[in-house]
């Protein structure tokens, strides 16, 4: 049997530029075992499956697998996977939105003229980290205690731990840990003071190997941070975050609030390559 697939850059200004997804259409009949092996064989950050909806409200179900587990959420996944189901020619209920089903629920995703944007979900965990926690991401990030601004978690699904340090040129500095024995999600925020973005933005987490990954742009967490820097007041309107600059690429995350208090993260999306993935079941 084959299936058709594509691969998708989200959050990139140009073609390569983003963080790349590969999407499997017409994913019904592949079962979870299937789902994470081919996602492991792919080895990009995730990969998504796409199926009908069990809700009558939603539009399409999606899948989100990343190399060791499977994700309830994820933002570059989700405009990804929405943009691969609308390049299909398939309409969704409402003009201007689809509605997405996922592990957390349903996700909102307004189509415009040059973006697809998310509403971002609700934080599954908030609050101050212990002390315990915070020298752990002190430790991982080999930095200073007094370098930290500010720390919370802001967990929507992957389990980020949020850092606020003073600069872009901090975040952008950061040499962090190879290797760490225990599961981390860190993501690290800091201000630009010029140019057309407003803060700088980077993810580390382990890999099913053990080793640290940076994500190149990474939706979930730039959701959580704008939730975190509003309700803080560090930040009143809408912005741009950069992502993947140490990584040679040139990632933007379209952030705002509409008069209901609802954030939205939007990005660019390209359809890089489409095919036909063979000798699944």
């Amino acid at each position: 049997m084959t299936h058709e697939f594509q691969m998708i850059d989200v959050f990139g200004t140009r073609a390569l530029s983003g963080n790349p997804l590969a999407v499997v259409l017409g994913a019904d009949e592949l079962t979870t075992g299937e789902m994470q092996r081919l996602t492991r064989w792919l080895n990009l950050s995730e990969t998504t499956f796409l199926m009908r909806p069990t809700r009558p409200a939603a539009d399409y179900r999606v899948r989100i697998f990343s190399l060791d587990r499977e994700l309830p959420f994820a933002g570059h996944p989700t405009l990804g996977s929405c943009h691969a189901w609308l390049s299909t020619g398939r309409a969704a209920r409402k003009a201007t939105e689809i509605v997405q089903e996922c592990g957390v629920g349903l996700v909102t995703i307004r189509r415009e003229p040059e973006l697809l944007s998310f509403a971002a979900p609700p934080l599954m965990r908030s609050g101050c980290p212990t002390q315990e926690e915070l020298s752990e991401a002190i430790a991982f990030l080999r930095i200073e205690s007094g370098e930290i601004v500010d720390a919370a978690w802001v967990d929507n699904g992957p389990g980020w731990l949020g850092i606020r340090l003073a600069s872009a040129e901090k975040v952008l500095a950061l040499a962090p840990q190879r290797s760490w024995p225990r599961r981390i999600d860190i993501g690290v925020v800091g201000p630009h003071f010029q140019g057309d973005a407003a803060v700088e933005v980077r993810a580390f987490f382990n890999n099913h190997l053990g080793t640290i990954v940076e994500d190149p742009v990474t939706g979930s967490l730039n959701a959580s941070l704008a939730q975190w820097l509003f309700s803080t007041g560090v930040i009143d309107g809408a912005y741009v975050a950069a992502q993947g600059t140490r990584l040679g690429l040139h990632g933007r995350v379209h952030v705002s609030r509409d008069s209901a208090g609802h954030i939205w993260i939007g990005g660019k999306t390209h359809t890089q390559v489409t095919g036909r993935l063979q000798g699944l079941p």
